[in-house]
């Protein structure tokens, strides 16, 4: 507001002196000369005028009163002053306007056409620009360097291999071969289409290039996961920016090396917020969360605030940790940031709260957002869910239908387990058919188990198993894990039998099955069964493989637990708790045991 403030009275103060300028020459004129000088001088101040008015626009109705004051003082003939026109009219996306006052121009020149083109790629109309350039030699106007790295951002906007092409047949027709920004726009146009080849072409045909050059190289092959060429390359720089640091880094996260990800980002001299960023996203990608928050304190502790893509992603890590108390945290250091509460941070925070337990805080959060996309409503959607309000889960579906939006699979994922915990049979029947014939969306194997496990919880292991008859995906673990557990509520050994010799062959290893299977039958008292299958588990060396684990959060700080664990600072005190719980459950156990007297 300062700046803006600073911005408006210098400009206003540069005006008046212009005007004080032309009085003075007023009051000195003695011929017909100079009357006409101080007419041009007059012309000259109306311009600067309008240019300053143009720089402070900021909605549609300013744009239009500058545009009414050239057209009646014949000012849109002037290149300088339309330059400026396009380039503000860009800004707030109304090209249609830049468009008009194009037109009325007698002879435009290579600066307007370039402010033009340059704005059609802004505003997303790519093959505008490309219309343009052609009208622009057809009025024998010649490019310049900026014409061409407009131009290949338009073929990198449709992604035509076949123009981007003929825009670099054209670069090198016109001599500019040798400037830095067309050879790096070009290299970014080639990498972006997965064409290493004819980027690492320009960018060794290169007579100079600087570090933004360096950067975008190393970019394409680190974005075409070729992390070996881009560490090459990074180690050949001799000046390094931190872009280039967050690029290696982000690279190397996208492939799970979070090793050489950690290495780099403790080498780094100067971290922007990015930088942190990007090395929070690493861990979180890699389902390293616990790591992701350590380094989220660290960069709250080295005063680089975070921006949405950091809440988001580190309030991502709190849900799945469960870690409600860092969560608040986060959301209210947010707030006391000013960050916009968009759709992606929203989402993150309704999809937290409501996995930590505070569904009153995730529909808050939900409600007052103004802007709501699919991502908020799958949140809510599944947060009611979750929390078993089936009801008010399918009505706040209808709401989204109601207001245009699409659902996907991942909405249908939520509601048919929504109708799974309320027993809601025929309305889950209905909704995995209005999926497919109303929605036009392909069951995954997720919708499947879903159904599933709808039918076997409500004892229906028939219709169960004509739904995986029925499926056009193969059935995997979790399925027949479903129906084995289907078939302990209903006792039922037959198909419990069909489950494991499936699951014998999806999952050989996995104790868990033979152990439910085990349990059937020792509460049938088909004892001999439960020691063949006992044998068999020991013959396949078939074990349980992971410890249990749990954690819990204290005072913001997560605690990890695991089966027979020592790691623990304080297990020395836990155990000597836990024997001591022991024995007065024990003494607990004796005193009812002993008859009254």
């Amino acid at each position: 507001m300062i700046t803006q403030y600073c911005k408006h009275n210098v400009s206003s103060f540069k005006l008046l002196i212009h005007i004080q300028a032309l009085v003075s020459h007023l009051k000195n004129c003695s011929k017909l000369q100079d009357v006409h000088n101080v007419s041009s001088f007059k012309l000259l101040i109306h311009t600067q005028a309008l240019v300053s008015h143009l720089k402070n626009c900021s909605k549609l109705q300013d744009v239009q009163s500058v545009q009414a004051s050239m057209i009646k003082t014949n000012a849109t003939h002037d290149c300088y002053l339309m330059n400026q026109f396009i380039t503000t009219c860009s800004s707030l996306q109304r090209m249609e306007y830049a468009l008009l006052a194009f037109v009325q121009m007698d002879s435009p020149n290579v600066l307007v056409y370039n402010s033009l083109i340059r704005g059609f790629v802004q505003c997303s109309l790519p093959i505008r620009a490309l219309e343009l350039y052609l009208e622009a030699l057809r009025a024998q106007v010649g490019p310049t360097s900026y014409t061409f790295s407009s131009l290949i951002k338009a073929c990198n906007v449709i992604s035509a291999m076949w123009l981007g092409q003929a825009v670099h047949s054209q670069v090198l027709r016109n001599g500019f071969q040798s400037h830095v920004f067309v050879q790096t726009a070009l290299i970014d146009f080639y990498g972006a289409l997965g064409r290493s080849v004819e980027s690492t072409k320009v960018f060794d045909e290169m007579p100079e290039r600087d570090p933004f050059a360096w950067t975008t190289m190393v970019s394409v092959h680190a974005r075409n996961g070729d992390m070996c060429s881009a560490r090459k390359l990074f180690d050949k720089m001799s000046v390094r920016n931190t872009t280039t640091w967050n690029t290696m880094i982000d690279g190397y996260s996208r492939l799970g090396d979070i090793e050489s990800a950690s290495s780099l980002f403790k080498q780094m001299g100067k971290r922007d917020s990015i930088s942190w960023t990007t090395m929070i996203t690493c861990y979180s990608w890699n389902k390293k969360y616990r790591e992701a928050l350590t380094i989220f304190k660290e960069m709250i502790n080295d005063r680089v605030w975070p921006d949405e893509v950091t809440v988001a992603t580190v309030v991502s890590c709190c849900a799945h940790l469960g870690a409600l108390d860092l969560g608040k945290q986060v959301h209210f250091v947010s707030m006391q940031q000013g960050l916009c509460l968009d759709v992606y941070v929203g989402s993150a925070l309704i999809d937290m709260y409501a996995k930590c337990g505070s569904l009153d805080r995730s529909l808050v959060v939900f409600y007052k957002l103004r802007e709501k996309n699919l991502f908020c409503w799958n949140a809510i959607i599944e947060g009611l869910a979750v929390h078993g309000y089936a009801q008010k889960a399918l009505s706040m579906f209808h709401r989204m239908l109601s207001g245009n939006i699409k659902p996907n699979g991942i909405t249908f994922i939520s509601i048919l387990s929504a109708c799974t915990h309320a027993r809601l049979v025929e309305v889950g029947r209905e909704m995995f058919l209005s999926m497919t014939h109303d929605f036009f969306i392909s069951p995954e194997i997720e919708h499947y188990g879903c159904m599933v496990d709808l039918l076997c919880r409500a004892g229906l292991l028939e219709d169960a198993l004509e739904v995986i008859r029925g499926m056009k995906l193969e059935p995997n673990s979790v399925i027949w894990g479903v129906i084995l557990s289907g078939c302990k509520q209903c006792k039922n050994l037959e198909i419990a039998e069909f489950a494991v010799r499936k699951l014998m062959i999806l999952e050989p290893h996995n104790c868990g099955y033979y152990t439910l299977l085990v349990n059937m039958y020792a509460e049938a008292n088909r004892w001999n069964v439960v020691a063949r299958i006992r044998t068999t588990m020991k013959e396949l060396g078939v074990g349980k493989q992971c410890p249990g684990s749990s954690w819990i959060e204290m005072d913001c700080e997560l605690h990890h637990f695991a089966a027979a664990d020592k790691s623990h600072s304080s297990f020395g005190e836990i155990y000597l708790l836990l024997d001591e719980l022991d024995g007065q459950l024990k003494l607990s156990h004796v005193s009812e045991l002993e008859p009254i007297s």
